[in-house]
């Protein structure tokens, strides 16, 4: 059953995360690298040569071929999605090409509904068995609030039902929507981020290694502005998803309970297990020695000094990768490097961003198995390496790799194999925390790195401030969620 006491005491959370840069507008950045525009499509098949044809013509599973197909025939369901620019314009091929080439009549009407904040805001006000939507885009820290919203059919069900092989998705963003063995949502759009440089500005500093870690920035960065040109070394956006990152890397938990995973979370555990004073304290380092200078919020505001070519480096989502080289154009050679450590000796990896889809529960089994169809479609390997090919999202289907489209891409920008390696040698483990009150805390501590860096506020005293406030948040939500 729909939980409606939990939608609207979770109000407050959902409207805070318009205020800190975690949504998808037209031609920004959005959570985790969420890119919802800002790229030119180049190598759009024309009709009769789309790389997502042959995925639309072949959606059948190896069960409920009898069952759940004979009951989507002639079915039309929503989509909302929150992709705008040129991504929506990606996104509505796709669309179209399903409903053109299905050969069950199928018809999805993909509606753009704004920012990821909207999409997830028109759900609080919808009724169940009637939520004006039959699957949806929800942003990566909206999972939690999704799994304990009751709205949701969990994937699982869908992939059980069809004997569907989930196993060519890539483990390692698979995690992050799996709880206690169940994929409640399916990948579609994800990223990670990634170390930019300017290879100019290395060679000319005599620089041939690329920092691995925040201290390696440090070490190079005076070499970077004497010799290399650099105007400042690193542009270091203040976004809690590079926070969360950080943490990642360490190899330690965000919050407790399994990271939020085996049970909901309680508490932070980032002031108790070290994650946030070894972060901040680098962090600082780097501010009050000059190298990294404030450049704003969210996870865009670092890309232009990079792009003009004013600083040595800076962090990003790999989707913004065409974007960055788009601006450059050509005015130097883009590196790029794993996102860096905060310790040398850390042996974590990087957690997912971006956002998946979700079937939603309207109590209608034409529209559950006519949902179905068109996510499999969506994550089949044609569609995937169409997408990544339009958008610089991962591929979230392993096979994938092996379609032309995807291999073109990849040799035009060998830079975007950086990110698959990076993927790769990630583990499950480091899949990220789960709490309902992200879009929150993500604000939280942006604000306390703020404060911090211009107010002379000790990493101790940051960490601190951030968890009581972040364990307060959780504390009402799940007073209000027993």
């Amino acid at each position: 059953m729909k939980k409606t006491w939990m939608v609207s005491a979770t109000a407050g959370v959902l409207a805070a995360a318009l205020l800190c840069g975690c949504g998808a507008p037209a031609a920004t950045a959005g959570s985790g690298g969420s890119q919802a525009g800002g790229q030119s499509v180049e190598g759009q098949p024309s009709e009769g040569q789309s790389a997502a044809q042959p995925a639309a013509q072949n959606t059948q599973g190896a069960a409920g071929q009898a069952g759940g197909k004979k009951a989507a025939e002639g079915t039309a369901i929503t989509f909302w999605h929150s992709m705008g620019g040129v991504n929506g314009e990606a996104l509505d091929y796709l669309v179209s090409q399903f409903n053109e080439k299905n050969e069950l009549g199928i018809k999805v009407e993909a509606q753009y509904q704004g920012e990821y904040d909207d999409a997830i805001n028109k759900l609080k006000s919808a009724q169940i068995g009637n939520m004006g939507a039959d699957l949806v885009q929800i942003y990566d820290i909206g999972t939690r609030f999704m799994i304990d919203s009751g709205w949701v059919i969990p994937m699982q069900e869908l992939i059980d039902g069809d004997g569907w092989d989930k196993s060519v998705i890539e483990p390692n963003i698979a995690a992050y929507y799996t709880v206690d063995e169940k994929l409640y949502s399916m990948p579609f759009n994800s990223s990670t981020p990634l170390l930019y440089y300017n290879k100019d500005m290395f060679e000319k500093a005599g620089i041939s290694k690329v920092p691995e870690s925040l201290g390696e920035i440090a070490d190079a960065a005076d070499a970077l502005v004497q010799k290399g040109g650099a105007g400042e070394p690193i542009s270091l956006g203040i976004y809690g998803w590079f926070f969360e990152q950080f943490t990642c890397k360490q190899g330690l938990s965000y919050v407790n309970n399994g990271n939020g995973r085996q049970g909901a979370a309680t508490a932070v555990e980032f002031d108790q297990n070290g994650a946030a004073v070894n972060t901040l304290t680098v962090w600082k380092d780097l501010y009050d020695k000059g190298y990294a200078p404030i450049v704003g919020r969210g996870g865009d505001s670092g890309l232009a000094d990079f792009s003009s070519g004013k600083s040595a480096m800076t962090l990003g989502s790999t989707a913004s990768l065409k974007q960055i080289l788009e601006d450059v154009n050509g005015k130097f050679e883009v590196g790029t490097a794993y996102f860096p450590k905060v310790n040398p000796e850390d042996k974590g990896g990087v957690s997912i961003g971006g956002a998946s889809l979700w079937a939603l529960n309207n109590e209608d089994e034409a529209k559950k198995a006519a949902t179905w169809e068109f996510v499999k479609y969506l994550v089949s390997p044609e569609s995937q390496a169409y997408w990544n090919a339009q958008t610089g999202y991962f591929p979230v289907t392993t096979a994938a790799h092996e379609e032309p489209v995807f291999k073109e891409n990849l040799e035009k920008y060998p830079q975007f194999g950086t990110a698959i390696d990076q993927l790769h040698d990630s583990t499950p483990e480091s899949a990220g925390a789960l709490i309902s009150v992200f879009p929150e805390a993500r604000q939280v501590v942006e604000t306390e790195i703020e404060n911090m860096l211009n107010n002379h506020i000790s990493p101790q005293d940051t960490a601190a401030n951030m968890a009581k406030q972040i364990n307060k948040a959780i504390e009402e939500y799940n007073l209000l969620n027993e």
